[in-house]
């Protein structure tokens, strides 16, 4: 066990165990075969962020010493290590996964072949799509002969060639080849004459091409190994206020994509110095994360395996509206009457593009609020955003520049809005802006109305679809104040600072969000040692906060019933003798990205239940603006507490999150009810009625 000495699994090992679970997922056979190659590509798309991010930081902190020890309370030398050993050891079985897999595609017809396996007819075909769409694509660099090496792109994947003549034992040379995924599909079907489906790589394509390339230099000897390199992501964004923010992310941008190489992935059976010749180039050492793997790189493109060539998937239940706001119906007039919930991905999300729209062209309504982390790429949230302008609304978008890997497309939309006469607001200068809100203010009578949202998710149509959030419509006026604050205060802060301790209803990041749920959870502590019911029931992706795991603690040992679905990281050692309450953690890892965040505290009578944007980790709690809203309406109290029981009685999907990160299915004997949550929220919010 990887202990630090607060008594806290340490976060990066835990999150490797996090991604081990999408791993199993992969290999479970009772999924279907797209699905598992899909989570083999999320699995692969997850670990280059990891070290993109993750690993990335660790190497910056071996240059603090001892400060980064105090930091994380443990060497990240140490940390390293750890982290290539389980890496290395997550790779064997992601091969054999993906071995198991070739096997079963191979039961169903189905053939990834490569150029080595093609008929006839196939190589004709090959060689008419190399000529007519990839050629021009592809511009081969001859590494030894420049005198710099190239920089290697993050998310791609290169042919490394070596180019021999069979006569001439010194014409040996080396070649680098980027395979452009960007501009032309990973997979192309090839023509067959049976009742089978045989699919090549589109390196599969190029390799077989190499003689075209090289052979008019004097080579006849080709053999070429796919190599990946993944680099530092973190942008350096100083924090001085004169400095153009804009400007500071754009000079960011390109840095990123010179960062220092945290991994380099390779075939292992490059040639070994071929090999050796790139380690050298790259600049990289025995220490860096060198990582063999077999012949194809970049799984992450299997998460869009062509699903169209399987003819037995089932599929996703389709989302639905929301009873209470079939259309067509005034979304604003329902919220006058009472509060509404959403649960996506079970209910729709164009509800919420409902209520926007609604707002743009109703001529009552004077402004509306909003802040914008990861849209869509054509996002209808903007669409109904410009469509207010120009129908004469105030629009404000408080837009985060900062969101990772979409600072890119957050800079197109900030023109975009500007164009069309939106006020842009980009956030503060020291904080990412991670709260999902909304206000939309209607003048009517004399009177200005207000109605509004919070979200635990992002305001985003395409991840709706399969990511689970909550989203809170409301008219309540003291949640609505506060949100009314938090704009005031992101618009403004240097003089309108005050605004967040003003905020009465919700608790907010970076002033108050720990101080409210540590008193939470000593309120339960209070009532265990009074010998009355006490519970804690958390939903998160994270749980890596110290403070607050140090509590859920101290309320096990008081008596209090711990309950946590824990999506991704956990810190918190769950299995300790001086609990004299149950801890309960489990992870799901299914269909669905189990996203949302859901704080319960106490037992039936009278809990405070709250959602949030944030995760129990530092980073939410004093470095973001994030906000939690209380949910005071007594039938949206009982769907989430519902939800969560569901959750809780996981059995499917749902994995035990023990002190030793082993990832064990929770158990089920043959008198236990099959439980799959997702399946099961499914039916429970279809049935429901209003």
């Amino acid at each position: 066990m990887f202990k630090s000495t607060k008594q806290t699994i340490i976060r990066d090992i835990s999150w490797l165990a996090f991604n081990a679970r999408v791993l199993q997922e992969a290999g479970d056979e009772s999924n279907h075969i797209h699905d598992r190659l899909r989570f083999l590509g999320i699995f692969s798309n997850n670990l280059d962020e990891f070290f993109r991010v993750r690993v990335a930081a660790l190497n910056k902190m071996l240059t603090l010493g001892k400060a980064a020890k105090m930091h994380l309370e443990a060497n990240p030398e140490k940390i390293l290590k750890k982290i290539q050993q389980i890496v290395i050891s997550q790779q064997v079985e992601f091969d054999r996964v993906y071995a198991a897999i070739i096997d079963e595609l191979e039961h169903k017809k189905v053939f990834i072949k490569n150029e080595k396996q093609l008929t006839k007819k196939q190589k004709e075909f090959v060689h008419k799509v190399f000529e007519e769409k990839v050629r021009t694509q592809i511009i081969p660099l001859m590494i030894e002969t420049i005198p710099h090496m190239p920089l290697l792109r993050d998310k791609s994947i290169y042919l490394a060639c070596v180019l021999g003549n069979s006569k001439d034992s010194m014409l040996q040379r080396y070649a680098l080849i980027e395979i452009p995924t960007r501009v032309l599909p990973r997979f192309i079907a090839l023509p067959t004459e049976k009742d089978e489906t045989h699919i090549i790589l589109l390196e599969d394509i190029i390799r077989l091409n190499l003689p075209g390339l090289f052979a008019p230099f004097g080579f006849d000897r080709f053999m070429g190994y796919i190599i990946k390199v993944t680099r530092d992501a973190e942008l350096e964004i100083d924090n001085d206020l004169n400095t153009n923010l804009i400007s500071q992310l754009e000079k960011g941008l390109k840095n990123r994509k010179r960062g220092r190489a945290t991994r380099f992935v390779y075939d292992r059976e490059t040639d070994p110095r071929l090999l050796n010749f790139l380690i050298k180039r790259l600049g990289l050492t025995k220490k860096d994360n060198l990582i063999a793997g077999g012949r194809i790189h970049n799984f992450k493109d299997f998460i869009d395996f062509p699903a169209s060539i399987f003819n037995d998937i089932k599929p996703r239940p389709r989302a639905f509206i929301h009873p209470l706001l079939q259309q067509p119906c005034r979304i604003m007039n329902v919220l006058e009457q009472r509060d509404v919930m959403l649960h996506l991905p079970y209910h729709s999300f164009d509800s919420i593009i409902d209520l926007l729209r609604e707002a743009a062209i109703d001529p009552l309504v004077t402004s509306i609020r909003i802040t914008c982390y990861r849209l869509a790429r054509n996002s209808k949230i903007i669409n109904a955003l410009i469509n207010a302008v120009r129908n004469g609304k105030e629009v404000t978008v408080v837009l985060e520049l900062r969101a990772r890997f979409d600072e890119e497309a957050n800079l197109r939309w900030k023109a975009q809005l500007e164009e069309e006469g939106v006020k842009v607001v980009l956030g503060l200068h020291d904080m990412k802006v991670h709260a999902k809100l909304c206000v939309i203010k209607k003048r009517e009578f004399n009177r200005t109305r207000q109605y509004g949202f919070i979200s635990t998710g992002n305001l985003n149509e395409n991840t709706a679809r399969y990511y689970g959030d909550h989203t809170l419509l409301t008219t309540d006026r003291n949640i609505l104040a506060d949100v009314n604050r938090i704009f005031d205060y992101i618009e403004n802060p240097a003089k309108k600072a005050s605004l967040l301790r003003n905020c009465k209803t919700l608790p907010v990041s970076p002033l108050n969000m720990r101080k409210t749920m540590l008193l939470q959870i000593n309120k339960q502590i209070v009532a265990a040692r009074k010998k009355k019911p006490a519970a804690v029931t958390i939903k998160l992706n994270s749980l890596v906060d110290h403070a607050l795991t140090e509590k859920l603690y101290a309320a096990a040992r008081a008596g209090v019933d711990i309950k946590l679905v824990i999506r991704g990281i956990c810190c918190a050692y769950t299995e300790q003798k001086s609990f004299k309450g149950h801890m309960k953690a489990i992870s799901i890892i299914d269909d669905y990205l189990e996203h949302a965040r859901v704080f319960i505290f106490g037992t039936d009578k009278g809990p405070r239940v709250f959602i949030s944007s944030a995760d129990w980790m530092i980073r939410n709690l004093d470095h973001r603006v994030e906000a939690a809203c209380p949910i005071y309406d007594e039938e949206i109290q009982q769907e989430l507490k519902d939800i969560l029981d569901i959750q809780l009685a996981e059995n499917v999907k749902g994995r035990i999150l023990d002190n030793e990160q082993h990832n064990e299915y929770v158990k089920r004997d043959k008198n236990t009810v099959r439980v799959r949550a997702q399946e099961a929220i499914y039916t429970y919010l279809k049935n429901k009625s209003y």
